[in-house]
């Protein structure tokens, strides 16, 4: 099942399905938990895990979706079936931003055979089932830093010497309005792409960062798609930026302004 996409089509998974470890991860920023919709019907040998619950820490200074304690996900990733010789699929509604979220996480912890399903549960043509699985635990063990992060104290270097994209919408990223966070702005020299991802040199590293480091998954995996396997993220982001006040706010629409 190795390949250099990380998207996988409906027609591929059903044909691998017996194969491969199924998550199922719907989410909505505020809730409520995908685990009702998941009840109600979901792929079959799917398992669910809830991106707060499961996937992310406590919201604090790491910022609203920090890295979970590490032992704390090897024991979820496991009890949920997860191992290293078995290549994983992981889908949500259809937003993609769970699902990447999930997939970053487990590239990022070591794991090397992992892919979204292309489009969510929407594109999925098979049946449904309301039957929870009772997976056989796995062996997974997490070894992080398999795929690059940006700190804070790097990131205004990276947006000098390379492209730092804001994935935000254009507002937030303005600093006129802040609908989540407590401070509006941006950080200073990065590009705003809060829709389709912009035309990148393929001299220059590249990097994503958005509210919580949700979106900004998301972005990171549409680059892997492109063929930047090297795209960076800054998983804390502007929940986690604006925690210390001695780190430098722009606003406006140029880069650094």
């Amino acid at each position: 099942m190795a390949s250099v996409t990380p998207f996988i089509s409906s027609e591929e998974l059903a044909a691998q399905l017996p194969e491969v470890t199924l998550l199922d991860v719907r989410w909505r920023l505020g809730g409520p938990s995908g685990r009702g919709a998941y009840a109600e019907g979901h792929l079959p040998g799917a398992v669910f895990l809830d991106v707060d619950e499961d996937l992310c820490g406590p919201p604090g200074d790491g910022g609203r979706h920090p890295l979970p304690d590490r032992a704390e996900l090897a024991e979820k990733l496991r009890a949920a079936g997860v191992s290293a010789d078995r290549p994983v699929v992981v889908y949500d509604g259809g937003d993609l931003l769970a699902a990447a979220r999930t997939w970053w996480t487990l590239r990022w912890a070591g794991h090397s055979d992992v892919r979204v399903l292309d489009g969510g549960l929407p594109a999925w043509t098979g049946e449904l089932t309301t039957e929870t699985p009772e997976p056989k635990p796995g062996d997974f063990a997490v070894e992080p830093g398999h795929l690059p992060t940006i700190e804070a104290d790097e990131a205004i270097d990276f947006a000098r010497t390379g492209v730092l994209l804001d994935v935000r919408a254009a507002e937030r990223f303005r600093g006129e309005v802040e609908p989540i966070d407590a401070v509006a702005g941006h950080i200073p020299g990065a590009v705003n792409a809060p829709g389709e991802l912009p035309e990148l040199p393929a001299d220059k590293p590249v990097g994503a960062y958005c509210g919580s480091g949700i979106t900004a998954a998301r972005a990171v995996l549409q680059l892997h798609a492109k063929g930047r396997p090297d795209a960076a993220i800054y998983l804390g982001s502007w929940s986690h930026w604006i925690t210390d006040p001695s780190r430098p706010i722009a606003t406006g629409e140029e880069p650094g302004a």
